[in-house]
């Protein structure tokens, strides 16, 4: 299995308490998928925060799902 490294995507403890965050930034991936999620697009993101670079939040994207990979989901039916 391929160990993937992301050069936009950071961890700091002191952070958003280490939540997965754009580098250079206090935006975390979770927020750029909020985003994205309200319909808005990669160029929209980075039009409403400049300071952001394309590629960082091209990266949350894959970083979120990737994550996502590994989850394995449950479906039960509960009957009392």
């Amino acid at each position: 299995m391929e160990k993937r490294v992301y050069q936009y995507i950071t961890y700091d403890s002191e952070i958003l308490n280490g939540k997965p965050i754009i580098a250079g930034s206090r935006i975390s991936v979770e927020y750029i998928m909020e985003l994205v999620a309200s319909g808005a697009s990669v160029d929209k993101i980075s039009e409403q925060y400049p300071g952001l670079p394309v590629e960082g939040i091209r990266e949350a994207i894959l970083y979120a799902a990737n994550s996502q990979k590994n989850e394995i989901f449950i479906t039960a039916k509960v009957t009392a």
